[in-house]
């Protein structure tokens, strides 16, 4: 077991289930554009509801993946990389709209501990190794 793919792969995880869920109605200061919730942000970048429910969906589904993955380690590297190519998306949407780096730091947060876990994490059991 790599301790610092497991660190991302719980980081990028969780961060995730705090912005979709503790975090969707509220002003964080790193919404892209002017917005002030989820919704305003996925409008600032031209993105439809549905697309927004759609993404969300996705990541929260990769990352509730990634955390099933601390006993099923075959998934983490799949769902890891699935989750960093999302962030991508969203820190190339940050630039879309202008937006400064400091907006786009959780976007890179979450890019980083996603690509460290599906880098990091092997796939096999830390106990059968």
């Amino acid at each position: 077991m790599n301790i610092i793919g497991k660190i991302g792969q719980v980081g990028a995880a969780l961060w995730i289930y705090n912005v979709w869920f503790h975090r969707f109605d509220k002003d964080t200061g790193y919404r892209g554009g002017n917005a002030k919730n989820m919704r305003e942000e996925f409008e600032e970048y031209g993105l439809s509801e549905k697309t927004m429910y759609a993404v969300g969906a996705a990541k929260v589904s990769l990352a509730t993946l990634m955390l099933i993955g601390l006993f099923v380690p075959k998934l983490v590297r799949p769902a890891s990389a699935g989750l960093a190519a999302l962030m991508l998306g969203a820190i190339g949407m940050h630039f879309k709209v202008g937006d400064p780096v400091k907006r786009a730091i959780p976007a890179l947060s979450v890019f980083t501990g996603a690509a460290l876990s599906a880098i990091l994490n092997d796939g096999r059991n830390s106990r059968s190794q």
